[in-house]
Parts: C-alpha cells; structure tokens; sequence
C-alpha cells in the first residue's frame, strides 16, 4: 500500500496578527496548525514570515526538512511550552557538568587552547550572571557553587518558549550552558561558539587527520547550530 503524503494545496500565503497576540500564517486564508492540530502562533512579524517563506517555497510534495523554522516553531507550541519548568531545568542542569569546566590534564598544548579559549566565557558568565564556575583538569565531578547554579538556572527560566526551543539546540549541541548563553545574547557568534565546542575534536583531527563520516556529522550539527541562532534573533526581531 503506497504511503500517503501531504501535497501543497494553496496558493497564497499570508501573515496576519492572531487574536491571541502574536502572528499567524494563513494558507488560502485558513491559519497554520501544528502537526498536534494546536494553533501556531509566532512571537515576532520576523519569525512568521521566516515560516511564511518555508511554505511559499513548497512544491509538489511538502518536505518537512526543508522548513527548520515551522519545525522549530512546531517544536515550541507542542513540546517547550507545556513542559516550560521542566525544560529550563534540564538545561540549566548543564551548568553543573559545563563543557568549559572539564579541561584535558594534557598535553600542554592542548590544555593551554582550552584555557585561552575557555577562561574568558568563565569570567563572562561572571560578570554577566554573577556565576563563577571553576574548572578542574580531568573528568572527575566538581561541584559548583550553589548561588552559580542558582544563578544561571533564574537565566534560563527567564526565556519564553519559542527562544527556549532555540536555547535547547545551542546548549546541547554544543555541551555547554556558558556558550549557549553567549552565542544567544550576542557576546560571542555561532560560529565562535561552534569553534569553542570543538577544541577536542580538532585537536584530535590535527594528531590523526580527519574521519568522512565525523566530519559529516559535525556538519550537520552545525547546520543545526546555526539554525538554532537564527531562530533565535527572529523570536526578538520586529
């Protein structure tokens, strides 16, 4: 039995302002659902017109992966906003096992890139949040300061559903807490942070060389990455 898939039916595609605040996107005049049949309401005239243009563009069949941004959009009516709490929990759990605390006990080389690169976001969050996380050499757990914890977990649930779909993608696939928070709030770019993230794995490529299939992968997490920036910037857009 062949599989039934979704076919682009309309013509026209249009933003209007939603009686629930925010903007809707309308196909022939009828609003856009999410796949769960909920109303998708986007924050910002920006980020509806960014799905806009993902629905325009659609021909023949509908192909989801071509539309990040009703994906995500999707992903913070059905996912983030019912589980709001519990979400802002899991990421700011981050901050106990950051990436930028766990530093290489060697070779020297390595452990002087990460602190170069590394030490500057610790003082960062700092000054920002009021959030000292120390670093340790090794893998081994090291607790950090409660009042830091608590800092950077009041950040976090701060931020409203549709940039906290776009937060979850910069924390978690760059490991850390610190750079998701930098890339979001400007202090450093995406693709500074997606460097930051993999000063290991390039340091691992420069002593053996490159492997295809990995470096396939980190390109599509990149891609995520930046998807995951932008995304962001059109939740505060006008």
């Amino acid at each position: 039995m062949t599989e039934w898939k979704a076919k682009r039916f309309w013509d026209a595609v249009d933003v209007v302002p939603s009686e629930r605040g925010g903007y809707s996107v309308l196909l022939d005049g009828r609003v856009v659902s999410t796949p769960g049949k909920l109303p998708l309401v986007l924050p910002t005239r920006a980020l509806a017109e960014a799905v806009a243009a993902e629905w325009r563009a659609q021909e023949g069949e509908l192909q989801p992966l071509t539309m990040p941004n009703t994906r995500s959009a999707n992903s913070a009516v059905e996912r983030v906003m019912p589980q709001h709490a519990e979400v802002c929990d899991m990421l700011a759990a981050y901050g106990e096992t950051d990436l930028l605390c766990y530093r290489a006990p060697g070779p020297e080389a390595l452990t002087r890139s990460q602190a170069e690169a590394w030490d500057p976001l610790l003082d960062w969050a700092e000054s920002r949040y009021g959030a000292r996380l120390v670093s340790i050499a090794g893998v081994l757990p090291v607790d950090q300061a409660p009042a830091a914890l608590a800092a950077l977990r009041a950040e976090v649930h701060r931020i409203e559903a549709f940039p906290l779909t776009a937060l979850h993608d910069l924390i978690t696939l760059t490991g850390s807490l610190v750079v998701g928070l930098a890339v979001a709030e400007g202090h450093i770019s995406v693709n500074k942070g997606w460097d930051l993230s993999r000063i290991d794995e390039q340091w691992q490529i420069s002593q053996w060389g490159e492997d295809d299939e990995e470096q396939r992968m980190a390109d599509a997490k990149r891609a995520q990455l930046v998807h995951a920036a932008s995304f962001w910037s059109l939740c505060f857009a006008e």
